[in-house]
């Protein structure tokens, strides 16, 4: 498997260099936390631009809790839960198990948004470019479950950005916005962290920096 990246910092900037055209039209970087912060930080930098957090937890499989067979988001006060339906069937997993596995979901996001995000509103995503950006993507539950509840927020066009991720899972996820910005689409994917050479996990008091050194006034 070939690195790619050394980093996320330096995905993040080979991605900025990508994404350098919506410079000047005012877009919000926003972050799947926790890895996708870095990463995005880079962007929010290079942009000029507010970073801001989607508010997301993958529901991984009972036997592999890196496999993703859903996601829940939080979007204000609701709640978007996206699911692999075909792996649910296949695997057999219990409803009673994925309705507790999402509320369990439900309470991380609320320790994140107390943690990353204090009493702070987030800026408002209606009217302007979102730049959607993670540090990779494998199945696209969590990406699809984050992307649904953006475009309800009335974003007047919505771009996903990643360093790496497989190609069917582009493919599935274009339709649902204006632009795909994807630095590598392997062939032999099996994990975003076999790409990087340093793939560390990415701590609560990094995301509380890079929050803090992006946005560093008060939010709009």
């Amino acid at each position: 498997m070939p690195i790619l990246f050394e980093d996320r910092t330096d995905a993040g900037r080979r991605l900025a260099a990508r994404l350098s055209h919506l410079a000047g039209r005012d877009p919000v970087i926003l972050a799947l936390p926790r890895g996708g912060v870095p990463v995005a930080a880079e962007v929010a930098e290079a942009l000029g631009a507010p970073l801001e957090l989607a508010l997301v937890r993958k529901i991984g499989a009972p036997w592999q809790p890196e496999l993703a067979v859903g996601a829940v988001v939080a979007n204000g006060e609701s709640a978007e839960v996206v699911l692999n339906d075909d792996l649910i069937r296949a695997a057999a997993i219990p409803e009673t198990w994925l309705s507790a596995e999402t509320a369990r979901r439900m309470e991380e996001i609320e320790r994140m948004r107390s943690l990353y995000l204090g009493d702070r509103p987030p800026v408002s995503l209606h009217r302007r470019d979102v730049v959607v950006i993670d540090d990779g993507m494998a199945t696209g539950a969590t990406m699809r479950a984050v992307l649904r509840a953006v475009l309800r927020g009335g974003p007047r066009a919505v771009v996903l950005a990643v360093p790496v991720a497989p190609p069917e899972t582009v493919a599935a996820l274009t339709p649902l916005v204006a632009q795909v910005i994807v630095l590598a689409e392997p062939d032999d994917f099996q994990a975003v962290g076999s790409f990087y050479r340093d793939f560390a996990q990415v701590g609560d008091d990094e995301v509380i920096e890079a929050m803090r050194r992006a946005n560093p006034g008060p939010r709009p």
